[in-house]
């Protein structure tokens, strides 16, 4: 019995050879529009849609498979002889596969702001033969993704074309159609709610499952946004956890915070515990570990570059859990090869890569919070106003810049402490922002770190002079925060009363 494959796809990429192969298969050939032409050419017998229609394409191609011979075909069931009468009396003929990828809107709307071209690209009668195939799972097959052709005539030929087989492309479907439909409501409502309409929908591809969660009693897995990830994050020794997946997100967003810079920040449990950029990575690295060597044990460390043999050897001295950096040179792998539980990654790329995400969200009991994505302005600092009599010095800025960077990338509350541009103390995670201050002196003291001539930044805005008077106790000469405060005055007056330089970048940057 000859069976009928309709075939419409908007990415032809490799659509020849699967054609070809279902031709071989005893399948017969449907398609629409481009697809048709592209087959035809290609020496394959296809019919074009609108004989099965009976009906012209019209309205510029906005209308031509929504019409009950295609749906019909696709949709009535082959086990129940009512259905298998009707189709008989009616002509409709049954089609037993369906491949179809939808219009470009992704593609368009990151070429074009050109509103009518981008409705033309909304798909309407590909995502409804989509469904209506996966809907009747039980005979048809859909394909809806190029990197499937070959397993679906793998189970053509080798008897592998089972419900369960089917089952799982029917998922695929729905997940296609689901994601389509996201996608065009999310850019509607940016386009013209600002991003924030009556519904926020978050949409993910599966990267990999993970051991566990955050704990063994909990599943887990990575999803990506626009291939970050698949891109971007190269395995080379070990397997990510959850919870390293985590860790690593907050390391790298400050190391690569610092463009070209030879920047490196260890962290663990998500918090920075050390943090320094030099002349070059190596010294960054030794830098960085000072500020807190016994929370560096078993910690996760973000390279903005190359990781060498050389500093591959000196990281080699202490447990450290994952590494990830631009490039691991194979020599530097070599090194860590005989450190069974360490975990390398890398980004395939001169320096770490961020996303740039543009929102942010956190789960919620019962929902979540949706946000434009924080970021800090490239001349926040810079631009930041001076308050207080006495100015900083240029390389001073720069340590203001360093602390003001890591504090916004730090759970409140928090303050940091930089000096010669390495971070030499911090206290984050804090009820109190005194706490905070306090804590990461006593920590400085007691990792024997002078903070004397330090820059402070804080997130937030102190709001009593206590935190100034503990910071020029311990000998900080230099300190950036939002301001905002109705003790602003006071702090101000602190500052001047220590001979400190003050600066309000008047940007908060909490971090919860």
């Amino acid at each position: 019995m000859v069976k009928r494959a309709l075939v419409s796809v908007s990415d032809k990429a490799g659509v020849v050879e699967f054609c070809n192969s279902l031709v071989k298969n005893g399948y017969e050939i449907i398609s629409t529009g481009g697809t048709y032409k592209k087959l035809v050419e290609a020496g394959i017998s296809a019919i074009e849609i609108d004989e099965v229609t009976k009906f012209p394409e019209c309205f510029e191609g906005r209308v031509k498979t929504l019409n009950p011979y295609v749906h019909g075909g696709i949709l009535h069931r082959r086990d129940k002889q009512s259905h298998l009468d009707q189709a008989k009396e009616l002509g409709v003929e049954s089609i037993d596969l369906v491949c179809v990828n939808l219009y470009p809107f992704k593609e368009t709307i990151e070429r074009t702001d050109d509103f009518d071209d981008i409705i033309e690209n909304i798909d309407i009668g590909g995502p409804a033969m989509v469904r209506s195939a996966a809907k009747n799972f039980d005979s048809v097959i859909i394909v809806t993704n190029v990197e499937d052709y070959s397993e679906v005539i793998d189970a053509i030929e080798n008897e592998k074309n089972t419900k369960d087989f089917r089952r799982g492309y029917m998922i695929k479907a729905y997940e296609h159609t689901a994601a389509y439909d996201s996608m065009i409501a999310n850019y509607m409502n940016e386009r013209f709610n600002e991003g924030f309409g009556e519904k926020q929908f978050v949409v993910g591809n599966k990267v990999m499952d993970t051991r566990y969660g955050e704990n063994p009693h909990q599943k887990g897995a990575l999803y990506e946004f626009d291939k970050h990830f698949s891109n971007n994050f190269k395995t080379l020794k070990g397997e990510a956890s959850f919870n390293n997946l985590n860790d690593l997100n907050g390391a790298v967003k400050i190391a690569a915070g610092f463009g070209d810079d030879n920047a490196v920040c260890i962290s663990k449990h998500g918090n920075p515990c050390g943090f320094a950029i030099k002349d070059t990575l190596l010294e960054a690295y030794t830098e960085a570990l000072k500020c807190d060597p016994v929370s560096a044990f078993g910690g996760v460390v973000a390279v903005n570059g190359t990781v060498t043999k050389e500093l591959a050897e000196k990281m080699n001295e202490i447990f450290l859990e994952v590494v990830i950096a631009g490039r691991i040179t194979p020599e530097a792998q070599e090194v860590f090869a005989a450190k069974k539980r360490i975990k390398l990654f890398e980004m395939g790329a001169d320096k770490l890569v961020l996303a740039n995400d543009r929102k942010d969200f956190k789960h919620i009991d019962g929902g979540f919070v949706f946000q434009d994505a924080d970021v800090v302005g490239a001349n926040e600092v810079k631009n930041a106003k001076l308050v207080s009599k006495n100015a900083a010095t240029a390389s001073e800025m720069k340590d203001l810049e360093i602390a003001y960077k890591v504090a916004s990338l730090t759970k409140s509350n928090c303050v940091v402490y930089v000096k010669n541009s390495a971070m030499v103390a911090v206290g984050m995670g804090m009820t109190s922002r005194v706490d905070a201050a306090q804590c990461a002196l006593k920590k400085a003291k007691d990792m024997g770190l002078d903070v004397t001539g330090a820059a402070l930044a804080s997130e937030a805005f102190f709001p009593f002079r206590d935190s100034i008077d503990a910071a020029a106790a311990a000998g900080v000469k230099n300190v950036i925060e939002p301001g905002g405060s109705i003790r602003d005055g006071e702090i101000v007056d602190a500052a001047n009363e220590f001979g400190m330089s003050l600066y309000f970048s008047e940007v908060r940057h909490f971090l919860h």
